[in-house]
């Protein structure tokens, strides 16, 4: 709660306020269209369903010591940052599933830590050994 630091940014931190829970929204609906991508497709393609439960975490709300404000703003971070966690992972998953390729060396971008497993970029050989088909099989956009 590094904003306790700065009580003197009070007119600022309210003025942020009705942008911060605009995405309130956002997320609301993200998460309902990434579940029923989720449910619909992960069984089509024979994958797991990524566990919910494993990346929700309400519990701060119990704490006795924080505002009702604090509880609330402590729930909103939770959730937003619970179901980023979770899409990252469905979106991972279908990654996998239908990439796998890693993108072009760039000093500048992160990449996922499931793109270690990913083949190399601009690997034709290991892709077409990979995937055990011959490039001729590739007519879909050719």
């Amino acid at each position: 709660m590094e904003h306790l630091r700065h009580r003197e940014r009070f007119l600022r931190h309210t003025i942020s306020a009705p942008f911060i829970y605009a995405v309130f929204f956002g997320f609301v609906i993200l998460d309902v269209l990434v579940e029923i991508y989720h449910r619909i497709c992960f069984p089509l393609y024979g994958l797991p369903l990524v566990d919910r439960n494993k990346y929700i975490k309400f519990d701060r709300h119990r704490l006795p010591y924080l505002s009702m404000l604090q509880k609330i703003n402590c729930a909103y971070c939770s959730y937003g940052n619970w179901v980023i966690n979770y899409i990252r992972e469905i979106v991972a998953q279908t990654e996998i599933y239908w990439c796998g390729i890693q993108s072009k060396k760039d000093p500048n971008f992160i990449p996922p830590e499931h793109h270690k497993n990913f083949l190399p970029y601009w690997d034709e050989k290991a892709f077409f050994e990979e995937y055990g088909y011959d490039k001729k099989d590739c007519k879909l956009f050719h």
